[in-house]
């Protein structure tokens, strides 16, 4: 199996520079203090912060093969547009099947960095809440497309697990939101999924990666923006002191 094919963009050109330049934004707040520290709350710096945005958008080109299904026929490279998103399917020749594999940038990266906020503030209860919320609405909304895999609207993880942070954890809604978004759309969008991957003819599955990677990103955006101005939280009220001193 060549593994140049496993690793291709998760979603189309277009939007992967509406994302990249999403984050040059928030590098840009940051620089002019529009920011505040995100430290207090989400547990790392500003800088820190955002390098592990751009992080996860680099390492969303990678994808590790962990399994392979047997599927008679894969899709061909073409493009799938499905939630209003084009996916691009890659070129594939003589391919044993379906490949299922985990995203770098969208899975290994988020699931450490859910790691690390919840064993460095053990907010486990709110986690749990957080991200069962989110799993079961990432479940109802997934679906799944032949040639691609798993597919969900990018947009909604994001103000989901917002919403969830804010009510659950007004103190620290940054870490919820992102363990929340992150955890949810893997555990709800692709791995409950996973049993509907065989016979959709999709060359490679990637759990974190198309179809998902982008909801999984943005709740990532949210919880940065959410650490750094939501007024009631640890975050913003670090960045104020720091500001007044």
């Amino acid at each position: 199996m060549p593994l140049g094919h496993v690793h291709y963009l998760p979603v189309g050109l277009p939007l992967f520079a509406l994302l990249a330049g999403l984050v040059a934004l928030l590098i840009l707040l940051v620089q002019l203090r529009v920011l505040h520290s995100v430290y207090t709350s989400l547990g790392v710096s500003s800088g820190a912060a955002l390098l592990l945005l751009v992080a996860s958008l680099a390492g969303s080109y990678f994808n590790i093969p962990v399994a392979q299904l047997p599927d008679q026929h894969v899709a061909a490279a073409r493009e799938i547009q499905v939630f209003g998103e084009v996916y691009v399917v890659p070129l594939v020749a003589n391919w044993p099947g379906t490949v299922v594999a985990v995203n770098v940038g969208g899975a290994v990266i988020p699931v450490a960095m859910s790691l690390y906020l919840l064993l460095r503030h053990g907010f486990w209860l709110q986690a749990i809440v957080a991200v069962g919320l989110l799993a079961g609405l990432c479940h109802a909304l997934a679906r799944p497309v032949a040639g691609l895999g798993i597919a969900l609207p990018g947009i909604v993880p994001g103000v989901a697990a917002a919403l969830v942070a804010v009510v659950i954890a007004p103190r620290r809604p940054g870490p919820v939101a992102y363990v929340g978004g992150s955890l949810g759309v893997l555990i709800g969008a692709d791995l409950t999924n996973l049993d509907k991957l065989e016979g959709m003819d999709a060359p490679v599955a990637s759990i974190g990666g198309a179809g998902t990677f982008d909801g999984i990103f943005l709740a990532g955006v949210v919880a940065v923006v959410l650490a750094s101005l939501w007024p009631w939280g640890e975050g913003w009220r670090a960045g104020r002191d720091g500001e007044a001193a």
